[in-house]
């Protein structure tokens, strides 16, 4: 499990840090726990790891902790938010973005405790949905314009967002949608489906071809023709997947 801590004073993120460390709640977790003092070190991380929660403080120096909520659409995923901050009167808009919990400063083992237990029992509640839902036979319905249509996961080639659009190509065809990627991946059942930029994913087993790219990153070039940018924070992922 990965864990961010975004706040801007160093001596809060390592005493959160040495709090979540010693948490009876995720001792037989393995837990990475990363740091970030901007709104823009934390995106680098989250966009390089899956992070699965993040503990958010609202006072960054000249930054406010609600924008990196406004950030989260160049993510393939949505991390669980706690935020964890030494103002209480922003409790109400921190919910109104679906943050799981609300720690006040200064933190106690206890408190949070209760939050990660609180994010653990979301994230055993999502994983049984996913599990649920693999039981669709592989099959994926798309809304479009027009009509609604049904693909077979096996099907799709690749994914890409672009002017708030989402095209997903088969071999033949392509199907657009106002749907996000994040939806997309969140329906996606197979493995063998991969984000590869932070509006990119493919089926890496339809990949035909990788070149090299602009700035050292590659392309990819899929069997129905279509190329596909990787990104460089995705490139050790894409590398691991296809065991080059």
């Amino acid at each position: 499990m990965n864990i961010l801590i975004l706040d801007d004073e160093q001596l809060a993120r390592r005493e959160l840090e040495y709090l979540i460390s010693n948490s009876k709640v995720v001792k037989n977790i393995n837990v990475d726990i990363f740091q970030a003092e901007d709104i823009g070190d934390a995106l680098k991380i989250m966009l390089k790891y899956k992070i699965d929660i993040l503990f958010l403080d609202i006072s960054l120096n000249e930054e406010n902790g609600f924008e990196v909520t406004d950030e989260f659409k160049q993510l393939s995923y949505s991390p669980f938010i706690v935020f964890a901050t030494a103002y209480d009167q922003y409790a109400v808009n921190a919910f109104n973005v679906n943050a799981v919990d609300y720690c006040l400063k200064p933190f106690e083992q206890s408190r949070i405790d209760k939050s990660l237990a609180k994010v653990l029992q979301l994230m055993d509640f999502e994983m049984k949905g996913k599990k649920e839902n693999n039981d669709n036979f592989g099959m994926l319905t798309v809304e479009l314009s027009d009509r609604d249509i049904v693909l077979k996961e096996k099907d799709i080639v690749s994914a890409t967002v672009s002017d708030g659009v989402l095209s997903i190509y088969t071999q033949s065809e392509e199907y657009r949608t106002k749907k996000t990627l994040l939806w997309l991946k969140k329906k996606l059942t197979g493995s063998e489906f991969l984000q590869v930029h932070r509006n990119s994913l493919v089926n890496i087993q339809a990949i035909k071809e990788i070149q090299p790219w602009f700035n050292h990153t590659l392309l990819l070039i899929m069997e129905n023709g279509e190329k596909v940018q990787v990104g460089r924070s995705y490139q050790k992922q894409l590398v691991r997947a296809l065991n080059i």
